[in-house]
């Protein structure tokens, strides 16, 4: 090309593959070249005069004007990213090289379209951060917060939760939910949803309609080696930004990821429950509730106040297992640990400790009297017949009482204490309550 050749300039600037864009002081596009419409999906015609952070994702918005403010006071900006959404909603990764011209008072700005790239980027990323989350996660809500932030990281995830299916309750469960309208709970439309979901281990994705629902729906399958075990899904209420193939790919992939590391937790969590617990009634076992004892009893001297340690056996156990078999002992077993629960508060702990015999440890009781109270409101419970495998079942308790600091302040004294009241009960004809009785002298 001779130096002084009529070249259009603007026709140089359509054959560019980068877009290049020309915005006023006042935030509107004056100038967009043909690359524009093939990066934003939008003509020239439609975005000249129009603002251009409209064009943005409204995520990004905030710091691209804040960019723009830099770029007017006179710091270029050769390598700033945002994300736009294109005509056809789907979310388009743009790397910008900008300046300001004081002599024509605008921003003249260059347009890269680095979504291919950014999304490898990502997924590489994804892969990395993934298995940090699974090795350091000492917990699966833990595990989900890192997650949340990974998809964040790749598609619009503001809205985040995950579904966990329990085969063996035929129930689901939420253990994470972020939403910015209600995170408070799971709508009845959208847990028919997810059952969908794991239903056929399908994809299920939600887009805007004409009847002015807003809402973007994207949940994809936890597929684990003994199936479907829950479900992830984003959503956002921008009508705009929708969620395309590629980002049911990304979640999917990520979901691949996380459902194998999830099912891990859960055996660990499981094996963990199953070695401090009574695999019969769920309740602690021996070991976690001496732990949960002295931990109470340390509590308990660090503030002065009073505790008391409940010791029950079923009078008629032995009976019930000679004549209806041991089936129904261990339904017995089982109703009796739920009525127990029934009688005491959340901050106390029972436990399971032999045969038929529990431990009953109540925190905070003042005055100790209400340890009687709430050891007669058992026995009350207990004395009533239990309906098991259509036999009523008669199986009232002993109980006895063992009060901090009164009886000790050694746990191994307070269990022994608490025992021998109980068999005091026994000896005076059982179904009933006593108080140790001990001299002090063996206190």
């Amino acid at each position: 090309m001779k130096p002084n050749s009529p070249v259009s300039l603007n026709n140089v600037m359509d054959l560019l593959l980068d877009a290049i864009c020309v915005v006023d002081m006042q935030g509107h596009f004056v100038f967009v070249s043909a690359a524009c419409e093939r990066i934003f999906g939008y003509t020239p015609e439609e975005m000249i005069g129009k603002p251009m952070i409209d064009f943005v994702f409204h995520e990004d918005r905030p710091r691209t004007l804040q960019a723009a403010a830099e770029i007017v006071a006179g710091h270029p900006q050769p390598h700033f990213e945002n994300r736009y959404v294109r005509k056809d909603g789907q979310i388009v990764h743009v790397m910008w090289s900008a300046r300001w011209s004081e002599t024509d008072q605008v921003r003249v700005a260059v347009a890269r379209d680095v979504t291919q790239r950014k999304r490898a980027d990502s997924m590489q990323a994804a892969l990395y951060d993934i298995s940090e989350a699974a090795h350091w996660a000492e917990d699966l809500v833990t595990l989900f917060q890192q997650i949340h932030q990974i998809i964040g990281g790749l598609l619009p995830a503001a809205n985040f939760f995950v579904s966990l299916y329990d085969e063996d309750k035929a129930a689901l469960s939420f253990p994470y939910l972020v939403d910015e309208h209600d995170s408070s709970h799971m709508e009845p439309a959208t847990t028919a949803l997810i059952e969908e979901i794991i239903r056929g281990g399908q994809i299920l994705l939600l887009t805007p309609d004409a009847k002015g629902n807003s809402l973007n729906w994207l949940g994809v399958p936890l597929n684990a080696k003994k199936g479907v075990i829950g479900a992830l899904v984003v959503k956002n209420y921008h009508a705009e930004a929708r969620y395309t193939l590629e980002d049911v790919e990304l979640l999917q992939f990520v979901a691949n990821q996380v459902a194998p590391v999830i099912e891990r937790k859960q055996m660990e969590a499981w094996l963990q429950h199953i070695a401090r617990h009574d695999p019969l009634t769920g309740l602690p076992n021996r070991e976690l509730f001496h732990d949960r004892l002295q931990t109470a009893l340390r509590c308990a001297e660090r503030l002065r106040t009073p505790l008391a340690l409940l010791y029950l056996d079923l009078d008629k156990f032995k009976q019930v297992n000679d004549v209806f078999g041991h089936q129904v002992g261990d339904l017995l077993l089982q109703e009796v640990a739920h009525r127990l629960r029934q009688c005491v508060r959340e901050s106390d702990t029972i436990g399971r400790v032999g045969g038929d015999e529990f431990l009953v440890l109540l925190n905070g009781v003042s005055p100790p009297e209400c340890a009687e109270v709430v050891a007669e409101k058992i026995r009350a419970a207990l004395d009533r017949p239990f309906d098991l495998a259509g036999h009523m079942v008669h199986a009232p308790p002993s109980i006895g009482i063992a009060l901090y600091p009164e009886h000790s302040n050694d746990y191994t004294q307070l269990i022994r204490h608490a025992d021998e009241a109980m068999y005091e009960a026994k000896r005076n004809g059982g179904n009933r309550v006593q108080v140790s009785t001990l001299p002090s002298s063996q206190k």
